[in-house]
């Protein structure tokens, strides 16, 4: 019998066995552990079955019943032709007839997804052109990245090196991680609070200084977070930073043998060129998918958010370790994930009914294309084509991102749509 769900994905049934199924099974199990059982005092296989029934009968018992209650509750399932979504909660129910176990059987089921209609919605396609100042840009990063420094006398500016020893003091004593001998810092860089690198600009070597400085009220050490707190610092040495010139060394210290500057910006251009197309892409289609999710309010089960949060957080977890930043699971509470978690869900099941509604497909051309794509990034492309290729996991990961590829196009096809002109540096600033 069903009865009233408590949410739109839940469901109860009330099931039963009959006992002489359980008791069958049961028997049968305990038959096959006396033929193997050790007991002391006895040979293997030849320990009476009543002790056998006193040590494992309970055992036996329990593993039947979950045996018969999973079994049983498959077959309804099949008949009302329900997709079960997790794992159901069995539990014993008082029966009233004294031939039959009863229990009831707790889960969710997957939604019945209805698509929203996109008419008269519209999208933008965001269209970004390379400039030579874009190259430029990026030319001034690759020399930040290999800066030098030199020693001056002048007070020390924002993006100078200095080198200091500082006190920190909260309440007139010295507090933990306050203290420092001969700390290099450059000015600007956000290694420190800014109110700290701030204090020093306008420094010369040899110069003391004294201020106080207001620790963030979410700042990670407690015991300063919302805090004041007073700093006496002294400048050992100020360097002015000194960019490389864009001679053979510098040149071959980003890969490039031959061709000069003017190769350099040709590989420059194919790799921002590169990463537009990445990021149009990315936007292109988390608009897509945000717009697809609007129109189709879908109701989750709650089971499958529990999935994907765990996944989430054991990929959290394992970043922040490979980044030197060990965490347990308890400090990664659910709440930080639940809101993603729950659209990931329901998008997966939209996007899975809209490939099912309109026929979906993709070709062994496009999954190609895709790899192609990635393998053009690295030195020896051809390799990276055959790495996908060499193990079908890695390939199917690549024909769902093509599929997912034919539903954005497929959207863009519903909608109106506008091309807005967008610079390189607001496309790599937007949030992804």
């Amino acid at each position: 019998m069903d009865t009233a769900p408590q949410n739109p994905l839940e469901r109860r049934l009330q099931l039963n066995i009959p006992l002489t199924l359980v008791q069958q099974e049961t028997e049968g199990r305990l038959r096959k552990i006396a033929r193997t059982t050790r007991m002391q005092g006895f040979r293997p296989g030849k320990v009476p079955y009543r002790l056998v029934v006193q040590q494992y009968g309970a055992q036996a018992e329990e593993e039947a019943l979950n045996q018969l209650a999973q079994a049983r509750f498959s077959e309804e399932i099949r008949t009302l032709q329900w997709r079960v979504a997790g794992r159901p909660n069995f539990e014993a129910v008082t029966s009233s007839d004294a031939n039959s176990f009863e229990f009831s059987a707790l889960f969710e089921v997957y939604p019945e997804v209805t698509l929203g209609s996109l008419a008269g919605r519209s999208l933008v396609r965001p269209v970004v052109t390379v400039t030579e100042a874009d190259i430029d840009r990026t030319l001034e990063i690759l020399q930040r990245q290999r800066v030098s420094y030199v020693m001056t006398d002048r007070p020390a500016a924002n993006e100078d090196r200095v080198t200091v020893d500082f006190v920190g003091t909260l309440d007139g004593e010295e507090f933990p991680g306050g203290t420092g001998k001969q700390v290099p810092l450059v000015l600007g860089s956000g290694r420190f609070l800014a109110t700290f690198e701030q204090a020093l600009v306008g420094l010369t070597a040899g110069q003391e200084t004294t201020f106080p400085l207001e620790f963030p009220a979410d700042y990670q050490a407690a015991h300063l977070a919302g805090k004041t707190v007073t700093f006496r610092v002294t400048v050992g040495e100020v360097a002015a930073p000194v960019l490389p010139q864009l001679d053979d060394e510098f040149l071959r210290s980003v890969g490039v043998s031959s061709g000069g500057v003017e190769e350099l910006r040709k590989e420059l251009r194919e790799n921002l060129e590169r990463e537009v197309r990445q990021k149009v892409r990315g936007q292109i289609k988390d608009k897509a998918l945000s717009l697809l999710h609007e129109v189709t309010p879908t109701p989750v089960p709650q089971a499958l958010i529990q999935y994907e949060v765990e996944r989430m957080r054991n990929e959290a977890l394992e970043e922040l370790g490979s980044q030197g930043n060990p965490m347990t699971a308890s400090q990664l509470p659910d709440s930080l994930f639940v809101a993603k978690a729950e659209r990931r869900v329901a998008l997966g099941l939209i996007v899975a009914a809209l490939v099912e509604c309109e026929k979906l497909t993709t070709t062994a051309e496009q999954v190609r294309h895709l790899i192609e794509e990635v393998a053009e990034a690295y030195e020896r492309p051809d390799e990276v084509v055959s790495w996908y290729y060499q193990q079908p996991q890695r390939l199917q990961e690549v024909e769902s991102l093509a599929l997912e590829e034919r539903v954005v196009e497929w959207i863009y096809t519903q909608v109106q749509t506008e091309e807005v002109a967008v610079s390189f540096e607001e496309l790599t600033r937007a949030p992804q």
